[in-house]
């Protein structure tokens, strides 16, 4: 589900010029930041906008192409 996400995210993001930046919580828990997997660990993966929980277990498109163009 997340590679699934992330390539729908690569393909939005050319189109409407958003930067992605995707985040291993996995690796992140194996550096010793925890923090991220225990907020987000059930809901995975999660789609932030500005840095606000925008959708999780899939990217509600038609949402985020309206939040990014308003």
């Amino acid at each position: 589900m997340c590679a699934a996400a992330a390539e729908q995210l690569r393909s939005l993001a050319g189109e409407l010029g958003f930067t992605l930046t995707v985040t291993d919580v996995d690796a992140a828990a194996a550096g010793g930041d925890t923090g991220l997997r225990a907020e987000y660990g059930d809901r995975l993966p999660v789609v932030l906008l500005d840095g606000v929980e925008h959708s999780y277990w899939e990217v509600d498109e038609p949402r985020l192409r309206s939040d990014l163009t308003s």
